[in-house]
């Protein structure tokens, strides 16, 4: 998905930030498996190598949990205000419902 083709109310931050998250996940596994396999090499420069990386993997793990956690909080803020705009406003709601599900039925039917 590029940026031009973001749903429109969604902002590139949190776009970014789910993608970053996951992609973040990947290369930290990898990385730990490269560490694993390279456990039984010898020499002093793979050593001090692999402490670089086990130390810096650490730092980042610490980093992607504390990108998830703040992606969380920004997710349970977004329903909040959403749940208390529809106890606010139920009939509103009910009607933009009611038409979004219109919309659906008749893209569907189209098909």
């Amino acid at each position: 998905m590029s940026i031009r083709n973001l749903p429109a109310g969604t902002e590139m931050t949190d776009v970014t930030k789910e993608q970053l998250i996951a992609d973040f996940k990947i290369v930290v596994a990898d990385a730990e498996a490269l560490i694993r396999a390279t456990a039984n090499q010898g020499g002093e420069a793979v050593a001090n190598l692999r402490i670089k990386a086990e130390e810096s993997l650490a730092a980042a793990k610490v980093k992607m949990a504390d990108a998830q956690d703040a992606l969380l909080e920004k997710s349970k803020a977004a329903a909040k205000v959403t749940d208390d705009y529809v106890h606010d406003n139920p009939w509103r709601a009910v009607g933009v419902a009611a038409g979004v599900g219109l919309v659906i039925g008749l893209l569907i039917g189209r098909r």
